[in-house]
């Protein structure tokens, strides 16, 4: 058999073999700066527990709801992507979003890793979470957890690759005092800095990990 190797996979892979080698949150760190790396295709179902400032909750994710949203999200937690990321965009009765990393050197190298869209096979009901978009085929790492039934949000590409099955009365008390004050470009080039400096009381992420 011959493997035929991309420039940009074996850089990939060596980058991959170098933070492995360093082992740590600091491996854990230059993973995250090649996303290309991070493409494990995840198991047809998991659970992924978010502890958060608020308290915990619990992610079920079905890859047969949406294959491409189900591997990225995997990989992220996995990963430690969503650790102390904070809850920027919380809109009572309708969802709340979180998902760009609070080191800029990290969220820089996701802008523009774009997943492919999946079918629609499930409708944005209470509970159900969903990737954020800017258009056809532009997921990358931002989540939303609807607070209602959104099935409106259906035909515009938000595809929901999983529920939340334990505790969603933690997510329904996330603090939403600043509603959608944070800036998105503010967080992407700045990070938890400005959050910290301008929005404090934000409630966070603490660790996301995959239930074993």
């Amino acid at each position: 058999m011959i493997l035929r190797w991309s420039g940009l996979t074996v850089a990939a892979v060596f980058v991959a073999a170098a933070a492995l080698a360093q082992g740590g949150a600091e491996g854990s760190k230059e993973m995250l700066k090649t996303p290309s790396a991070l493409t494990e295709q995840a198991p047809a179902t998991y659970k992924a527990k978010f502890d958060t400032s608020k308290g915990p909750f619990v992610i079920e994710v079905h890859r047969a709801w949406a294959p491409k949203g189900a591997d990225r999200f995997y990989n992220l937690v996995k990963n430690g992507f969503f650790d102390e990321t904070r809850f920027f965009r919380v809109v009572p009765d309708f969802m709340v979003q979180f998902g760009i990393h609070g080191d800029p050197a990290i969220q820089k190298n996701w802008a523009n890793a774009n997943i492919q869209d999946d079918s629609k096979n499930q409708s944005n009901k209470k509970g159900f979470v969903t990737f954020a978009t800017r258009g056809p085929n532009t997921r990358t790492t931002q989540i939303f957890i609807n607070y209602k039934d959104n099935g409106f949000l259906d035909s515009q590409g938000f595809t929901p690759f999983g529920q939340v099955v334990t505790g969603m009365e933690v997510v329904e008390k996330i603090n939403n005092q600043y509603g959608e004050k944070p800036n998105q470009g503010s967080i992407q080039s700045e990070g938890n800095a400005y959050l910290n400096k301008d929005f404090p009381k934000l409630d966070f992420v603490k660790k996301a990990t995959i239930e074993k």
